[in-house]
């Protein structure tokens, strides 16, 4: 289901975002607020989340606060230790008949884990990752994956147009939506392991990689991911659109799944364990900086 972009929310409802001042939640709150929706925002350093009053926002010191009174609950934070130990406290205030929407990207096993919170406090819960990193988070360009109850999607489709220039409806079952993140994460990160290989080749062999893009141009191999990724590469451009500290993540969620699945995927587990190599030192540049992990070997 594809939205229109011209929805708004039924008058008085209020939406609780948590963790409104990551690079994710503070766009999509901001979209939210311009498409003439109510919002409350939350994040654990406050500061980050201020801004967002400025648009309309009421900032609020805790998740309980945030969540007083609310008709929809989102949850965009770093993992599932995150989103459990906000929402537990947060749902605690909430009132009857609330939704809560998990748009963070945290895996099956931590899903399972909020679909089960959800039932003990009797919640309805819908899981709706989302493609798209800061650029498109801003532009309201995400992709929404989205799986829960039916009845729920006439509900939440505003919010979903503000953030989002398409929804997918996998399924009625919340855990759909996080499985088909975890199958296109696994090309996203093929992609960018793959550029970054490439280019520190191509440097090593004595090549201007961008003689690559040259031999591509036009072709059944050309890819826009490749160019956008390997140009950051090539011109050390690591400015954080996505930082390689949750594509790292994603990658692990990645190959636990396949492990999980007994899925024989080396190729993904080796590029987990890549990613995850080069967070220490370059955790809080764009994924990109995945490509400084084998130029220190390459030269």
């Amino acid at each position: 289901m594809a939205g229109d972009g011209g929805s708004s929310a039924p008058s008085g409802e209020v939406i609780a975002v948590l963790g409104a001042g990551s690079t994710m939640g503070f766009a999509m709150a901001r979209n939210m607020l311009k498409a003439g929706l109510r919002v409350r925002a939350w994040n654990r350093s406050m500061e980050k989340a201020k801004p967002l009053g400025q648009d309309g926002a009421e900032v609020c010191e805790s998740p309980a606060r945030a969540c007083e009174g609310a008709s929809v609950i989102v949850t965009m934070l770093a993992n599932a230790d995150a989103v459990a130990e906000t929402i537990e406290p947060a749902l605690q205030t909430a009132g009857a008949g609330i939704a809560w929407v998990q748009m963070s990207t945290i895996g099956e096993q931590g899903t399972e884990r909020c679909v089960e919170i959800a039932r003990e406090h009797d919640v309805a819960f819908i899981d709706a990752p989302v493609l798209g990193t800061k650029g498109p988070a801003e532009q309201g360009k995400l992709v929404i994956l989205a799986s829960g109850p039916h009845e729920l999607r006439e509900r939440v489709q505003p919010m979903f147009d503000a953030v989002g220039q398409r929804t997918m409806w996998v399924d009625d079952a919340p855990g759909a939506g996080t499985r088909l993140k975890l199958v296109a994460n696994s090309w996203v990160v093929t992609v960018t392991e793959g550029a970054a290989e490439t280019i520190a080749l191509a440097e090593g062999l004595g090549l201007d990689p961008s003689l690559l893009f040259e031999a591509l141009d036009g072709g059944a191999l050309d890819l826009p991911y490749l160019r956008t990724k390997g140009n950051a590469m090539i011109e050390r451009n690591f400015e954080p659109m996505f930082r390689l500290e949750l594509a790292a993540k994603d990658a692990r969620l990645v190959a636990e799944s396949a492990q999980r699945h007994d899925l024989d995927l080396p190729m993904l587990s080796a590029i987990a364990e890549r990613m995850t190599a080069g967070v220490e030192e370059h955790g809080d540049k764009d994924m990109a900086a995945t490509y400084l992990t084998s130029t220190r070997r390459s030269g």
